[in-house]
């Protein structure tokens, strides 16, 4: 039933107010909020469906980013909306991850949860509001949710800490983006970049963002009272405990073995035996009508089982399922160059978890242009990341990026940036791939060491080498174990994913997942310190194999070669109507561009083409002088001689008297065709006059002559330089330049 009472509660958060109202928009949701701060707005609703026959949680959740919140037409073909971007999907996993452990054990209702931007100010955010806003109407509405969630963003800048810091700072000279989730009794996700930042610093920014978290939840406790529905009655779903004991006592001790097998795959094929076995014996004969129902009772019991042997194996007896110590990391093995027509590639493998991964380099003309409802713009570093079916033994659909794909890349993504070049240190665009070729836990961490290593090889100039590590945590009651570099099983079956990268001076990135609510400060600490430890074992593995950046460059990456120029030299470089730069750009094989600055770029997909360009224009560029060689083209010739083609629109003229040294010509045609190339040295440069003197380079008479000595010699008209064109005005002697005529 609807109703026409709006309720509207607000907190100062971090210094600015954030409201949450309900009541007047989507009265027929579940749950509808819209949550507030400064303009930017975002509706939040949380509707329940039916109940389904599944065994898992059907939640979904969506962010549906709308381009009028921030005044924008969309820039596709169709002028309207399609999938999710990705700031989308990323805020939609973040509004996912802290909430769904939350949820009742059993909860079979199809639940959505959808946020929805209604005008975004580009100073405050929509994700963090998102996420307060979806979880405030699960509070509201029927699902029995326990607890709500609190987000808050900390940033770090000019050295202090901000509490929901502006969207203008955290793209510029940001130090730490920490966006955290959590209850009011405990952290459930972090999500964080930064700027090789020390772990101390990252648990002071934790407890300060707890501090906030907990007047977030507060807040969405005061609208539930106010305008909260009646929750669905729930009863989860119990199993008969001595049947359990039945199946621990008969079944018990094969599945203890089974979980002990270290190999992933053999291990899942004996306690798939076991599983088996067990329905077998307890499920009844498969033409019974209640056959279904017992053997998914049969199989609910197998994995309680399974999960209470391996939890309380490795937290009570502290053993893990594949042998290995509490911080030990599995086996490395780091190839580069694996792929030779790529600009640079890796191959990381850990245990059974490998990741490939490519680095391309593009020109800046290539980078990713964003439309988003935020403030940036472009890209010139990105990476994508691939899970495909058979990295795990699967066969499956392949139909473009899963939302977790898009996820781990972003991760490695962030992991990366501060320490790639920026365009005017390194002026390409970069992109890494990194596809997961086999996996058996922590792939993303993975793809961050491939990435380094792949970006290392191409010869990019990164600050340090990144590495990554997946830490972990098994809580037994009071008994706990926080595990280093966590595979499949123990991802799965544990209370932690907590995931590190970082260089040897400090952290980069940072994504935490918590499934418990007993996760303390000190947890954490413990945690922080073994990645350390564990992260820096993997750094130097990395360095034994490539210890910085390569100095070569792959002959198949495309070379961008930059020239400074004075901008006065602009209309030369160009030519009348472009027709020099043109010229150029076909007879290398490259592209020219060139700003107001005097800066010039070359993009050549030829190392030598490109070298021979720049040199060309470095030439072009140079005011000539007395004793340089250049290897010219006659362009015309004329009853004094024949002038010469220097460098584009600059020639010198060779006079008839030292066409042909030791021999007198009457005809320069005798001797020289317009079109002709020959080595000439310059020994005359009037630049009031705008005339350039030529001899041949061999000529005797100034062989092993310095500049000085080639300014002494001189020759009936050697000096005068004229136009090309004949004609009245047009003799007279001047210094030519192209585009500036």
């Amino acid at each position: 039933m609807t109703t026409n009472t709006v309720t509207t509660v607000s907190a100062e958060i971090g210094g600015a107010e954030i409201s949450l109202e309900t009541g007047k928009m989507a009265k027929q949701a579940g749950g509808a909020v819209v949550i507030r701060q400064g303009e930017t707005m975002v509706l939040c609703t949380a509707t329940v469906g039916n109940l389904r026959d599944v065994d898992f949680l059907p939640l979904t959740v969506d962010v549906e980013e709308r381009m009028y919140a921030a005044g924008k037409i969309p820039g596709s073909f169709f002028k309207r909306e399609g999938r999710s971007g990705e700031k989308g999907t990323l805020t939609a996993r973040m509004i996912d991850r802290p909430i769904r452990p939350l949820f009742p054990t059993g909860w079979h209702y199809e639940t959505q949860l959808v946020a929805m931007p209604l005008s975004v100010d580009m100073v405050h955010p929509y994700d963090i509001l998102a996420m307060n806003g979806a979880s405030a109407a699960l509070m509201i509405s029927q699902v029995p949710l326990p607890t709500p969630v609190g987000s808050v963003r900390i940033g770090k800048i000019d050295g202090s800490f901000v509490v929901n810091p502006s969207e203008e700072s955290l793209l510029d000279g940001c130090q730490l983006d920490l966006v955290v989730a959590g209850t009011e009794e405990a952290i459930l996700m972090v999500e964080a970049g930064a700027s090789e930042i020390g772990e101390d610093e990252i648990l002071d920014a934790l407890d300060i963002a707890h501090g906030e978290i907990k007047k977030l939840c507060a807040l969405q406790h005061e609208l539930r009272e106010k305008a909260g529905r009646e929750k669905i009655t729930f009863e989860p779903p119990s199993l008969d405990e001595s049947l359990v004991e039945k199946v621990r006592a008969s079944h018990g001790a094969d599945l203890d073995a089974a979980t002990q097998v270290e190999d992933k795959l053999a291990r899942q094929d004996a306690s798939n035996a076991v599983c088996d076995a067990i329905v077998a014996e307890y499920a009844g004969n498969p033409d019974d009508a209640d056959y279904s129902a017992k053997k998914a009772t049969a199989q609910t019991i197998f994995s309680k089982l399974e999960k209470a042997t391996i939890r309380n194996r490795i937290a009570v007896e502290k053993k893990r399922p594949d042998g290995r110590e509490a911080q030990e990391i599995r086996d490395i093995s780091i190839e580069v160059g694996v792929a030779p027509r790529t600009h640079g590639s890796a191959l990381f493998t850990r245990g059974q978890t490998q990741a490939l991964s490519i680095a391309t380099l593009g020109t800046l003309k290539e980078e990713m242009r964003l439309d988003t409802l935020g403030l940036e713009k472009n890209r010139f570093y990105w990476h994508h990341y691939n899970f495909p079916p058979f990295s795990v033994g699967e066969a499956g659909f392949m139909r473009g990026p899963k939302r977790r794909d898009i996820g781990h890349g972003a991760l490695a993504e962030r992991a990366l940036v501060p320490v790639v070049p920026d365009t005017e240190a390194f002026p390409y665009t970069i992109r890494v791939v990194s596809d997961i070729l086999e996996s058996n836990g922590s792939s993303s961490m993975a793809s961050v060491c491939g990435s380094s290593l792949s970006l290392m090889q191409a010869g990019v100039p990164i600050k340090a080498p990144v590495a990554g590590i997946a830490m972990g945590l098994i809580k037994e009651g009071d008994d706990y174990i926080v595990l280093t570099d966590i595979a499949g099983v123990e991802d799965h079956l544990g209370d932690m994913d907590f995931k590190v990268a970082g260089t040897t001076d400090g952290i980069t990135a940072l994504q935490m997942d918590i499934k418990i609510t007993g996760v303390t400060f000190e947890i954490l600490k413990d945690a922080l310190t073994q990645a350390k430890e564990a992260r820096l074992n993997i750094l130097s593995q990395m360095d034994a194999v490539i210890s910085g950046p390569s100095e070569e460059m792959s002959p198949y990456a495309p070379r961008i070669i930059q020239i400074q120029i004075d901008p006065s030299q602009i209309g030369m470089l160009i030519g009348k109507g472009g027709e020099t730069i043109r010229g150029l750009a076909d007879e290398f094989e490259s592209q020219i561009d060139v700003n107001d600055e005097g800066q010039v770029l070359i993009y050549s997909s030829n190392g030598e083409l490109g070298e021979a360009l720049r040199e060309r224009i470095t030439t072009m560029m140079k005011e000539v002088e007395v004793g340089d060689e250049f290897t010219g083209k006659v362009v015309k010739t004329t009853t004094f001689g024949a002038f010469i083609e220097l460098a584009k629109g600059t020639d010198g003229l060779l006079h008839i008297s030292n066409v042909s040294p030791g021999e007198r010509v009457e005809n320069v045609e005798d001797v020289l065709s317009r079109g002709d190339e020959i080595q000439v040295r310059v020994v005359e440069v009037d630049r009031e006059r705008g005339r350039i003197g030529l001899r041949l380079a061999d000529d005797p008479s100034i062989a092993g002559k310095s500049a000085e000595e080639l300014a002494a010699v001189t020759s009936t008209g050697g000096g005068q330089r004229r136009e090309r064109s004949g004609g009245n005005g047009s003799d007279r002697p001047r210094h030519r330049r192209g585009g500036r005529d």
